[in-house]
């Protein structure tokens, strides 16, 4: 027994089912030990209970220890299953069901799943859509406004998209839940303020592929600009050359951004493969 699905007797069924069932779909299930078809579709059940997470209720019936129930329900064979809404039977089946059948059933009668809004904004990021990303995210907070989950990633699609400023205006409150990913972002914001062009930077590692110095700079200026693949690159270049350079320079670079790339999802694969190749490195 769950949470979700349950044993139910003649004297806890008021309040196991009636009364439940005022505030969530309860579906009845009477079997009996005996019972070849019941031992086929309790279990079916029982995991449907479990997927749907408490959107609908599964009380189980030993219709031989619960006559009273049986009769009053007008079970006449075995499994008999009754789904009661708001107090009420509404519906029911007898027999054995595909779990495909029960399914089917029981939609019928529970709420579609809650829309998981961060991760329906996330499949766009994950595309580059980051202007559908934010507008979901916009309507979502318009009725959650003190979401702090949410609120980050609607900085980042807007970093993403160049409204620095707009991001910079939702980073001024206080974050208590999500302090260190908004940390990282201010910290991501105030490198793309201070990001210089990469130009002179290039022409100098033309003329000196060893200044370091200037490779770390390059590094840095590069994701100031957003571009995070070539700022890694860049880094990883330093520890690949002298890894001990200005006391490890190179790998705290790497480190840094890691952490200010990693306040955004949809560059986890970015972070996980150039975190590979660090370790591959230094081991």
């Amino acid at each position: 027994m769950t949470d979700f699905h349950f044993d139910v007797s003649m004297r806890d069924f008021e309040a196991q089912v009636l009364q439940a069932s005022l505030k969530t779909p309860v579906l009845v299930d009477f079997w009996a030990d005996w019972c070849a078809p019941c031992k086929v579709l309790k279990p079916i059940l029982e995991k449907l209970a479990e997927e749907y997470q408490g959107r609908f209720l599964l009380a189980k019936v030993n219709a031989d220890e619960n006559p009273e129930l049986s009769a009053y329900f007008g079970v006449r064979s075995i499994p008999t299953v009754v789904m009661l809404v708001e107090g009420q039977p509404r519906d029911g089946f007898t027999g054995a069901r595909s779990e495909a059948e029960a399914r089917a059933f029981i939609d019928r009668f529970v709420p579609p799943p809650p829309v998981d809004t961060r991760a329906e904004a996330a499949k766009l990021a994950e595309v580059g859509d980051w202007q559908g990303a934010y507008a979901l995210l916009q309507s979502f907070l318009a009725d959650h406004p003190q979401d702090e989950a949410a609120l980050l990633d609607a900085v980042a699609a807007l970093m993403e998209l160049g409204r620095a400023e707009e991001a910079e205006n939702l980073l001024e409150r206080e974050f208590t839940r999500e302090a260190g990913r908004a940390e990282a972002f201010r910290a991501r914001l105030a490198l793309t303020r201070t990001a210089v062009d990469t130009a002179p930077l290039m022409e100098k590692l033309a003329r000196n592929p060893d200044d370091y110095a200037a490779r770390l700079d390059l590094a840095r200026s590069l994701a100031g600009q957003g571009r995070y693949a070539e700022a890694l690159e860049a880094a990883l270049e330093v520890v690949r050359r002298d890894r001990h350079f200005d006391d490890a320079a190179g790998q705290r670079c790497m480190l840094e951004l890691f952490t200010l790339i990693g306040a955004t999802e949809s560059y986890d694969d970015l972070v996980r493969q150039y975190r590979r190749a660090l370790a591959a490195l230094l081991n």
